[in-house]
Order: structure tokens, then C-alpha cells, then sequence
């Protein structure tokens, strides 16, 4: 039951996952071309992990580590309770939503002005019971997607989204016969995984799990690579391709996997730099070939290497037009419980998880 007039949320002060406290804050009230949304649910990404570890710190316009507790996370799922007075774009009570990532993105590519409106940082988040939006903050949710579904589309599905359509006209999405390689299992992988296969695209998924694969596998994914056992992966994906090269790669590694993008690319192709699980700056080594500039690699092949943070509200609409066209349905690995939060994070960053790590918020969830 919710406490009247009482918001319950976790904050950070970016100082660990294991320090994430629970706070209540008082109910807030929508003004001017805003929205209150009672939260149903949040799906957790990997820059939750490093909001919360006061490592977020890449983007300069962003302060992290700052004094002041901030409630995490950006994703969510939840319902229209209260409107205010002259909305830019029309809510109504009962509505189900889904947050942007960043309202001042509509349109376009990331601007440095527009880092200034992300959620969970430095916004504040949407690990609570309610918060409040600008109307141009939410988006309809799919009818057939679940509460736990839905909340994995802001964050991950428009950035896979982007690293595949990105570079296309909008209105024009296309992947048909194109070769899409995903580094990884994680929640921008599989939806790319599942974005790529729906079209018409040949895809290849790497990761250390065999496990992981398997399931891969069964999402329709073409082609399997262990790069624990196949450590020279970008070989196996130029035998697999038949010396073509992926057309897309989502990079997921950051220094430990790029070398390896760039011998594996298509010439003409695009590398999605989206993660760094594997560290941001490069380690030491005796390899002459691991040392070349990223100027010249780049230029070998004639192709893009692209920054990805995520996408505008544009190309969000575009994708949901898609994701009901093919009915796409976000793959949930596990739900954890509101008080469970601190656990879910922390499970999170162990890696886990196949897809995508859901928080179950309010009691009530949509029929499946």
C-alpha cells in the first residue's frame, strides 16, 4: 500500500552499490506541462551501476560524485495519476507511459547542452513510487507489452535501435541482408539481437558463455562465438561472413575488444562504440598491431566509428511503430522486488543476467 502523500525512492551518493539507501520524500505535484506517473516498474543498465559508483564521469557537462543523494536509474514503466495545466503533449489519467531518457533530446543526434536532462543523473531517477515528467518526457506504452517489458525500451532498445537505424533516414529503418555483430548478451545486445533479426539481418553473438549462446541462439541469432575459447573472434566472424566483415558491430568491450572490431568490420561498415566492459583506456602491450592509431584503422576499411549514448524521441516513436509492427518483446531475465533493490543492482554488475534486470515497484502488474 502506498503511504499517503508519501514518495518511497532509493538514493545514492554515489559512493557504491552496497551504500543505496531507501528515503520517502513528499508527494509531488504536477505544474505547468507536467505529468505525475506512479511508477510500476524500472529496468536496471549498466550506467545505473556506475552512477551509484561515483564512476560516471566521461562526460564532462555531467558532475558526479557530487555531496547530494541522487535517486538512480532512468527506466520505467508506470501509469498517469495527475496531469497539470497546458501540456505539450497530451497525457491523460489512467495512461500507461514509459520515460525518455532524456527529454531535451527530440529530435537529432546528442548535443552537450542536452546531457544536462538525463534521469539518474544528473536528473534525479526513477527508483521511487511517483515522480514527476514534462509531457514530453513520456511515451505510450505498446498495448502488448507487460509492465516489466515495456520499462526495457528507453535505455536499451533505442540505443540498439540507434547503433542499427541510426545512420538511415528516419522513417526508413532497414537491416536486410546486412550482417549485425553483437558483442555480448546484455540488455542492448539481445534487443539489438532481436531488432536485427526482425530485419532481415544476419547476426553474430559473441560471449564467454555457452549457456548464453545457446539461449542466443534460440532468439534466432545465425552464427555463436565463444571468445573464451575463440580468442581470435574477429577471424571467426570473417570465415563466418565468408571475408565480408559485419556490416553493424555493437561494441560492448571498449579497449579490450576494439582492435579486434576493427579487423572484423565490413569495409564501408559501422562500429557502435557503446560499452566498455572490458576498461576505457587500453592495457600495456607488447603488440605492435594493438598500438596503431585508431585514425589509421579506421581508415583501412573506410568505415564509421560512432559514439552512442542513445537516442532522440523521434527515432523512440519510430522504434515502438517496429517494435508493434513484429511484436518485439523485450527479454526479462529477472524481477526483483522494490525492497530488493540494492540486490538487483548489485546482480546487475555481477553480469549475470541474459537481457535485461527488472524491478518490480508497485504491487499491481499488467496481465500477461
Amino acid at each position: 500500500m502506498d503511504k499517503v502523500g508519501v514518495v518511497q525512492q532509493w538514493q545514492t551518493l554515489q559512493n557504491g552499490l552496497e551504500n543505496l539507501t531507501q528515503a520517502t520524500a513528499p508527494m509531488p505535484t504536477p505544474g505547468r506541462d507536467e505529468v505525475l506517473v506512479k511508477i510500476h516498474t524500472v529496468s536496471l543498465n549498466y550506467r545505473d551501476t556506475e552512477v551509484c559508483m561515483g564512476l560516471y564521469n566521461h562526460h564532462k557537462v555531467i558532475a558526479s560524485g557530487g555531496s547530494e543523494p541522487i535517486v538512480p536509474c532512468s527506466d520505467m514503466c508506470g501509469t498517469v495519476v495527475a496531469i497539470g495545466e497546458g501540456l505539450e503533449v497530451a497525457h491523460r489519467v489512467g495512461d500507461r507511459v514509459v520515460s525518455v531518457f532524456n527529454h531535451m533530446m527530440r529530435t537529432g543526434h546528442f548535443r552537450a547542452e542536452a546531457m544536462a536532462a538525463g534521469l539518474g543523473l544528473p536528473l534525479q531517477g526513477v527508483l521511487q513510487t511517483y515522480r514527476v515528467f514534462p509531457s514530453i518526457g513520456l511515451v505510450p506504452v505498446p498495448s502488448y507489452l507487460t509492465d516489466a517489458e515495456a520499462c526495457c525500451l528507453p535505455v536499451a532498445s533505442v540505443t540498439a535501435w540507434m547503433a542499427i537505424n541510426g545512420m538511415r533516414p528516419l522513417g526508413q529503418p532497414g537491416g536486410a541482408g546486412e550482417v549485425v555483430l553483437l558483442q555480448g548478451t546484455g540488455g542492448v545486445s539481445v534487443a539489438g539481437l532481436q531488432i536485427a533479426k526482425a530485419s532481415g539481418a544476419t547476426t553474430v553473438v559473441t560471449s564467454s558463455s555457452d549457456d548464453k549462446l545457446h539461449t542466443a541462439k534460440t532468439l534466432g541469432a545465425d552464427h555463436l562465438i565463444n571468445y573464451k575459447t575463440t580468442p581470435r573472434w574477429s577471424d571467426a566472424v570473417m570465415s563466418f561472413t565468408e571475408g565480408h566483415g559485419a556490416d553493424i558491430i555493437f561494441e560492448n568491450g571498449g579497449a579490450d575488444t576494439l582492435r579486434q572490431s576493427f579487423d572484423a568490420v565490413a569495409f564501408g561498415g559501422i562500429i557502435n562504440c557503446i560499452g566498455y566492459l572490458g576498461g576505457k583506456i587500453n592495457k600495456a602491450s607488447n603488440d605492435e598491431d594493438d598500438r596503431t592509431g585508431v585514425n589509421v584503422l579506421a581508415l583501412r576499411r573506410n568505415m564509421t566509428l560512432r559514439g552512442i549514448l542513445n537516442g532522440p524521441r523521434d527515432r523512440f516513436e519510430e522504434m515502438l511503430a517496429f517494435y508493434e509492427k513484429h511484436e518485439i518483446r523485450p527479454v526479462v531475465h529477472r524481477v526483483f522486488s522494490f525492497d530488493e533493490s540494492k540486490t538487483a543492482i548489485q546482480f546487475l554488475f555481477s553480469g549475470q543476467h541474459f537481457g535485461k534486470v527488472v524491478i518490480q515497484v508497485a504491487a499491481e502488474a499488467t496481465p500477461q
